[in-house]
């Protein structure tokens, strides 16, 4: 639950880097929440709750993807991509699979803390 509620402490923030873990979690909540109020939606038949929530996760699940594309030490302009119909969504979906840089790159240190050896 963590790392759900990191994301709406940086609500906006864009910049910085954020792991896989971070990302993945996040999303993970937001389909868990997404699915329980659409029930709810269709229990009082009225689409509400899961338009509010969608509108309210909408900057921090943006800003999170492009802190995990500076992650891969990509440009957040990349999140574009996402417009070209089905291409765009599958190379978004590789882009946030992969492993981060494990050196600090132009967009901040490495997030994952270092093994202990």
């Amino acid at each position: 639950m963590n790392w759900y509620l990191e994301a709406f402490k940086k609500y906006a923030v864009f910049s910085g880097r954020a792991r896989r873990k971070e990302f993945w979690m996040f999303q993970l909540i937001s389909l868990i929440v997404s699915i329980i109020l659409y029930g709810i939606d269709l229990a009082i038949g009225m689409p509400l709750l899961g338009s509010l929530y969608a509108l309210a996760i909408l900057l921090p699940a943006l800003g999170l993807f492009v802190r995990r594309l500076h992650d891969t030490d990509r440009s957040g302009w990349w999140i574009l991509i996402g417009l070209v119909p089905l291409v765009g969504s599958i190379v978004l979906i590789v882009f946030a699979c992969l492993e981060g840089d494990q050196r600090e790159n132009a967009h901040g240190p490495n997030p994952k803390p270092a093994p202990a050896h």
